[in-house]
């Protein structure tokens, strides 16, 4: 296997596991924040905001992956 498919393999494994992770504490995040609310219908500006910034950081765990698929696609440095 030559060196530019084991890299398109690796890319793809790279934001295929960095999407499942955080797409799955999204989902829980978000859950749990409308059970939240659904409980006490006046935290709700707070408890909105937390999850907000919560749902920020868990992102950005999905953009790092991507910047590492594409450093391996375009700036590989095992070329």
């Amino acid at each position: 296997m030559d060196i530019n498919a084991a890299s398109v393999i690796a890319a793809a494994l790279a934001i295929g596991l960095a999407a499942i992770g955080p797409g799955i504490g999204q989902g829980n995040a978000s859950g749990q924040a409308v059970a939240g609310i659904a409980r006490q219908p006046e935290a709700e500006g707070k408890i909105r905001g937390t999850l907000l910034l919560t749902l920020a950081f868990m992102e950005s765990l999905t953009i790092y992956g991507l910047v590492v698929a594409l450093v391996l696609l375009f700036a590989n440095p095992f070329v």
